[in-house]
C-alpha cells in the first residue's frame, strides 16, 4: 500500500520582534500556520519601541504594556523561539540561537540550531555615539526596554535624592541633558517634564520640577526635529520653550564625563543624568552575515528587500532601502509597517511556490506625528494627498499619535482584542498614579 507525503512547506524565519517583524510573522503565520513560520526574538515581550520614551519617564509600565511573544505566536499561528542570534551558517541555511539562561546563571533552555529556507532579518538599531568620547560609558540610551527601565530607576532615584538635598541647598538642581533632538528626545523632554509634577505630588513636598529640574536638549543641526518640516519643527520648539527645556542648536557634543557634557564649542552642562539620542546604527549581529552594509552597519538591500544572499531579506531599523534622490528608507515605524505588508505578499508567493512580485516596495511617506505630552501633540499628514501635509496640532494631534499604537495592536491581535485591551487599559489608569513609583 503506497501512501501520499505532502512536501514540506518553505521555511521563513524571522529574526526580531520589533513593529515589522512581528506584524510579518502575525500575517504570515495566519495564512500559513507554526510549521512555515518562525519568529526568533532574544525576548520574552514584545513592546511597541515607540512608546519607550514613556516607559523611560515612567507614565507608561512596560509589564502592563508587554504582551508575551508566547501568547501572540498562539493567537497568530507561528512558532516562537526565544533567544539572540550568534551565528548564520548560509551556505547550510541555519541560524544559531542562544541559550536562555535564568537570572541566577542555570540555563533554562540550550542553545539551539533552527534551519530556513528564507531568512528575515528585523533586528532594528541601536545607538550610534559617533566615537564621541565618554558617551557609550556615561550616557543613557533608550534602544531596549532594560535601558527604559534603568533611566527610570536612575531619574526617580536622582528625585528622592535631589528633595533631601534641598534640606541643606537651596539652590540644588536636577540637570537632564538629552543628546539629539529627533522625536525621541524631543518626545522624552516633555514626558519627563510632566512625569517631574506628578512624582512631586507623592510625597516630594521639596520637589518642584519648574524650580529643581533643568532639562537641556542638545542638537548638532539648526533645528530640533530636523528630518521633518519646519512648521512641526517650530511648533515643538514653541511647547519645550513653554515648559521650561532649554534647547541648544548647533551644538555638537565633544565628551561625556560623569556629571557634564562638554560641547565643542569648549561649554559644559551638568549632567546628572545624560540620555543619548543622537542617530542611529545597525546591531552588531549582522556583521555575522558577511554582507554588505551602509557606513552606519544597517544591510543593503534592493527595491525588493533582498540582500545579496536570495535566501536572506531585511526590512526596518536594519535595512538601507532605496527610497529616492540617492537616500535610503528613513527609520520609521511606518516603514516598517509598509514593508512588513509587501514582504508578506512576496513570501506568500514564495511559500505557495508561485513567481514572486517583480514590482519593489515604495515607501509613501503618510505624515509624522510627534507627542508632546499627554494632551498634546503636532504632525503633519497626508503629504502625498496634499503635496504640503495637513499641519495638525494639540489634542487631535496627541489622539492620531495614539491611534498609530492602536493600529500595530490590530495588526498582531485583531480589532476585537485590541479594543478590549484599550478599555482594559483605560479603566486600569482611573486606579493607578500617572507615573510608576516603584
Amino acid at each position: 500500500m503506497r501512501t501520499s507525503t505532502s512536501p514540506a512547506p518553505h521555511r521563513v524565519v524571522i529574526v526580531g520582534g520589533g513593529a515589522g517583524g512581528l506584524e510579518l510573522a502575525a500575517q504570515l503565520g495566519r495564512r500559513f500556520g507554526p510549521q512555515a513560520i518562525t519568529l526568533v526574538d532574544a525576548r520574552p515581550m514584545h513592546i511597541w519601541k515607540p512608546s519607550l520614551h514613556e516607559a523611560a519617564a515612567g507614565t507608561l509600565d512596560i509589564q502592563q504594556e508587554g504582551l508575551t511573544y508566547l501568547v501572540l505566536a498562539q493567537l497568530n499561528r507561528f512558532s516562537f523561539v526565544l533567544g539572540g542570534l550568534t551565528s548564520v551558517d548560509r551556505e547550510a541555511r541555519k541560524i544559531t540561537v542562544s541559550a536562555v539562561v535564568s537570572p541566577d546563571g542555570e540555563e533554562v533552555v540550550p542553545e539551539r540550531v533552527i534551519a530556513y529556507d528564507t531568512l528575515v532579518m528585523a533586528v532594528g538599531s541601536t545607538s550610534n555615539f559617533f566615537g564621541t568620547q565618554g558617551a557609550e560609558a556615561h550616557a543613557v540610551t533608550l534602544d531596549t526596554v532594560e535601558q527604559a527601565e534603568r533611566f527610570r530607576l536612575l531619574m526617580l532615584k536622582a528625585m528622592y535624592q535631589l528633595n533631601e538635598r534641598r534640606d541643606r541647598d537651596e539652590q540644588a538642581k536636577l540637570n537632564l541633558v538629552i543628546v539629539g533632538a529627533g522625536a525621541t528626545g524631543v518626545e522624552l523632554a516633555v514626558e519627563l517634564y510632566e512625569a517631574g509634577h506628578v512624582v512631586s505630588a507623592y510625597g516630594l513636598r521639596n520637589f518642584k520640577p519648574s524650580r529643581d529640574m533643568v532639562i537641556t536638549i542638545i542638537e548638532g543641526g539648526p533645528r530640533i526635529l530636523g528630518a521633518l518640516p519646519e512648521k512641526i519643527s517650530e511648533a515643538a520648539y514653541n511647547r519645550l520653550s513653554q515648559v521650561g527645556v532649554r534647547v541648544e542648536t548647533n551644538c555638537r557634543v565633544a565628551e561625556v564625563r560623569p556629571g557634564s557634557v562638554l560641547t565643542g564649542d569648549g561649554r559644559e552642562f551638568p549632567a546628572d543624568l545624560c540620555m543619548w539620542a543622537a542617530g542611529i546604527k545597525g546591531q552588531p549581529v549582522l556583521d555575522a552575515l558577511d554582507l554588505p552594509q551602509n557606513r552606519i552597519g544597517q544591510l543593503e538591500v534592493d527595491a525588493r528587500l533582498h540582500t545579496s544572499d536570495p535566501h536572506i531579506l531585511a526590512l526596518g531599523d536594519c535595512a538601507s532601502a532605496p527610497w529616492r534622490d540617492g537616500r535610503s528608507v528613513p527609520a520609521r515605524a511606518q516603514a516598517a509597517h509598509q514593508q512588513a505588508d509587501y514582504l508578506g505578499k512576496l513570501l506568500g508567493a514564495r511559500i505557495r511556490g508561485q513567481a514572486e512580485p517583480q514590482t519593489g516596495y515604495v515607501y509613501e511617506d503618510h505624515g509624522s506625528l510627534v507627542s508632546l505630552g499627554q494632551d498634546a501633540g503636532v504632525g503633519s499628514l497626508m503629504g502625498k494627498l496634499t503635496g504640503r501635509g495637513l499641519f495638525v496640532s494639540g489634542t487631535l494631534a496627541r489622539l492620531m499619535y495614539m491611534s498609530l499604537h492602536l493600529m500595530h495592536h490590530k495588526a498582531i491581535l485583531g480589532i476585537g482584542r485590541t479594543a478590549t485591551l484599550a478599555l482594559a487599559r483605560l479603566l486600569m489608569k482611573r486606579t493607578q498614579s500617572r507615573v510608576k513609583l516603584h
